[in-house]
């Protein structure tokens, strides 16, 4: 594996959680660094770290208060 992936792997805490879970990874940034892109983005969607994810969560916590809020006014 390359200095440079090693070195972002390592500067990243989730990323070292996710490579110890799923080491078929490490095959794959060992014959191919270009795919640690792909190792990003998964990660990334995994753990629910997306923007996308982010918004969702913020709707959901809104609804929550809402509903909250309204059980308290009935």
């Amino acid at each position: 594996m390359s200095l440079d992936i090693q070195f972002k792997l390592k500067s990243n805490n989730l990323y070292l959680k996710y490579l110890r879970t799923h080491s078929y990874w490490y095959k794959y940034l060992n014959r191919d660094p270009n795919s640690f892109l792909e190792f990003e983005n998964k990660v990334k969607e995994d753990y629910h770290l997306r923007p996308i994810d982010r918004i969702n969560r913020t709707f959901d916590t809104i609804d929550m208060v809402s509903s909250i809020i309204a059980s308290l006014n009935s």
